[in-house]
């Protein structure tokens, strides 16, 4: 069979900078993207992408709080279900649009998915996931203040709100999922780690406020697909040591050992690459091949063993 290769994008490589964080430009970045994954699946790939939503989802979630006294508030777990549908259709229509210029008749379609995780998860009482806008501490102190927002430092971006972001535990959509992948269908999935939902004692599902890691689950729905290779498509070309400081490393390649390593000495942040590089080692130990990490405009060049970060049992 051909290879398979699960392309997470990142919700922050779909906002160059803060003069282009439309939709339109968003879905110009989206395009970008796609022009580069259209090439590794003309090269023999079977691939299912997923992406994220952090800074989509909390735009949507402030929009909805500044409208509130005139429309009704939007649940988070709605805002998710959201921006899969809208950067899904993003993707999904780059991505075909890049195949007709291919002369391929290759169709892609996104699936909204869903995302089983535990009411008890700790990160329920200890939100730790960045969404929205960057602010600086003034406003974001205002509006913890005003507004009731949990807030925190974002690695060296500055300072974000934060919600729940409790553990992936179960892709509910994979039979369907699975199904597209074999008949040759690009799947667009678990768009922002996927909508969270709990199982009720009688089986039934209810969505929880909750953003879930993308990383985390990519991760899983590389796992349970089987996949040869992880590729977290970001906002860096590599993965680094000493990130913003003089003794700044860039890194090539990396074992899974490495990696153990450099997270026990602190050098990925929480809230950046430190759960890019958790899900990686998960992956690996599951079996996986190969966990690369880099920009969109270097997606091609990476499978083909060059630029980015490649991470290896």
């Amino acid at each position: 069979m051909k290879p398979l290769v699960v392309i997470a994008i990142g919700g922050n490589s779909l906002i160059t900078d803060s003069e282009h964080m439309s939709v339109v430009d968003q879905y110009r970045a989206a395009g970008e993207t796609a022009s580069h994954i259209a090439p590794i699946v003309a090269a023999g790939n079977r691939v299912v992408i997923t992406h994220g939503n952090g800074p989509q989802v909390g735009f949507i979630l402030m929009r909805s709080e500044l409208t509130r006294n005139v429309l009704h508030q939007v649940p988070l777990a709605n805002c998710v279900a959201d921006t899969q549908g809208s950067i899904g259709m993003q993707i999904a229509q780059t991505l075909q649009n890049a195949f007709e210029r291919l002369g391929s008749e290759q169709q892609v379609v996104a699936v909204v998915t869903q995302v089983l995780v535990d009411q008890e998860d700790p990160s329920f009482v200890n939100p730790t996931k960045p969404i929205g806008p960057v602010m600086s501490e003034e406003e974001a102190r205002q509006r913890a203040e005003e507004d009731g927002w949990v807030i925190a430092k974002d690695a060296n971006r500055g300072w974000r709100r934060v919600v729940p972001s409790p553990a992936p535990l179960e892709i509910l959509e994979m039979p369907v999922i699975r199904a597209l992948v074999e008949s040759g269908t690009i799947v667009v999935a678990a768009g922002g780690g996927g909508i969270p939902v709990i199982r009720k004692p009688d089986g039934s599902l209810r969505p929880r406020p909750a953003v879930i890691d993308k990383d985390a689950a990519s991760c899983l729905l590389a796992r349970e697909l089987g996949a040869n290779v992880l590729v977290f498509s970001t906002d860096v070309d590599k993965v680094a040591l000493n990130l913003g400081t003089p003794e700044q490393i860039d890194i090539d390649r990396m074992t899974a050992a490495d990696c153990r390593r450099y997270l026990d000495e602190g050098h990925f942040a929480v809230g950046s690459m430190r759960p890019k590089i958790e899900a990686a080692l998960a992956f690996l130990d599951a079996g996986g091949e190969e966990v690369i990490i880099t920009q969109p405009h270097l997606l091609g060049e990476a499978m083909r063993g060059g630029r980015g970060t490649h991470i290896v049992p």
